[in-house]
């Protein structure tokens, strides 16, 4: 084991990813000689060339549509996407071309695709430049969608969306680039668990709270606050968000009968909905109150000095969590 940031885990990963496979190449806006906005790519244009390390121009449909030709001739690209906001531009081939290919030609072509995307807010940036569009891309059949909450994931994960043969979107949430954990290198991919799989990241009996990317961490804290009042909170990171894990989502709620929903994207028809949709079909008989979402509001991003009134945070969370579990002193309609 050793200790990388997530930022250093992707770099690792890609560099061992473009060693184990020639045929991984890495196509973006200032991600050869810039090494990236987020210097996710520093150092590999120097180790692997320009050919492999390819610097793009500000077009992320020709990114894109360049990287469904080299798939197309057997190659692995690796595309990044500077920002969230900027992947609109290339929403058409996503969903047009990378997404329908495999089926449009009977399973004769492959689309082995990943498209890095530095996600969602918290860093005080501009407009553009803090979108949540995971819904858009988990509401398109033939992509897989992924989002990585710390850096041993990072590391892992990426790996394997490199190495699948199905289209992988790859969030990356951006506010955690420099926050540390253990990464362990050695260990064979063959190993890992797989990118399809939650993980129960806590444990807890009397209410789960279902997450992904950056808000993981904000779920640990308020389960942490609750523990000080004596209420047990069972915390999923889901990792995958299309496909979502359903074993491990229904294996808690009927453990815990109640289950809040937390992510920072809009709450109309998001992640949240499709989750909370998919437990009441199938632990209808085990809920003891109807679930909640914690999620971003229904306005665009707004302007740094509001995102805190934005993002889902802890008390936001707990007053969820207070409602259902019908604690007297909740705060029954409050901002979730």
């Amino acid at each position: 084991m050793e200790q990388l940031t997530l930022g250093k885990a992707l770099n690792e990963s890609l560099r061992q990813a473009m060693r184990d496979d020639d045929r991984v190449v890495l196509l973006g806006e200032d991600i050869g000689a810039l090494g990236g906005v987020f210097r996710i790519t520093d150092g590999l244009l120097d180790e692997f060339g320009a050919a492999r390390v390819i610097d793009t121009p500000l077009a992320e449909s020709g990114i894109v549509g360049s990287a469904v030709g080299l798939a197309f001739c057997g190659y692995r690209p690796v595309v990044e996407i500077q920002f969230d906001g900027f992947v609109y531009p290339a929403f058409d081939q996503i969903v047009s071309q990378v997404a329908k290919m495999h089926y449009r030609s009977h399973g004769r072509v492959k689309m082995p695709i990943t498209i890095r995307i530095p996600w969602a807010g918290g860093i005080g940036a501009a407009e553009h430049h803090s979108e949540s569009p995971e819904a858009y891309f988990a509401h398109t059949a033939g992509l897989r969608v992924v989002a990585v909450s710390n850096p041993a994931d990072a590391y892992t994960m990426l790996r394997q969306a490199i190495a699948s043969d199905d289209p992988v979107v790859f969030f990356e949430p951006k506010r955690l680039y420099h926050r540390k954990g253990d990464v362990d290198r050695e260990s064979p991919l063959a190993d890992a668990v797989p990118m399809g799989v939650a993980r129960r990241v806590r444990t807890g009996v009397d209410a789960t709270v279902i997450t992904y990317g950056a808000m993981v961490g904000t779920a640990l804290d308020a389960a942490s606050a609750a523990e000080a009042e004596g209420i047990s909170l069972e915390v999923i990171d889901l990792r995958s968000l299309s496909p979502l894990d359903a074993g491990c989502i229904d294996a808690s709620v009927r453990r815990t009968g109640r289950v809040v929903v937390v992510h920072e994207a809009s709450r109309e028809a998001g992640l949240a909905a499709e989750a909370i949709a998919g437990i009441a079909e199938r632990c209808f008989e085990y809920l003891e109150a109807p679930p909640l979402r914690v999620t971003g509001h229904d306005v665009p991003y707004p302007p740094a000095k509001l995102e805190k009134h934005h993002l889902p945070d802890l008390d936001r969370i707990l007053d969820a969590v207070d409602r259902v579990l019908d604690r007297p002193n909740s705060l029954t309609g409050a901002g979730s």
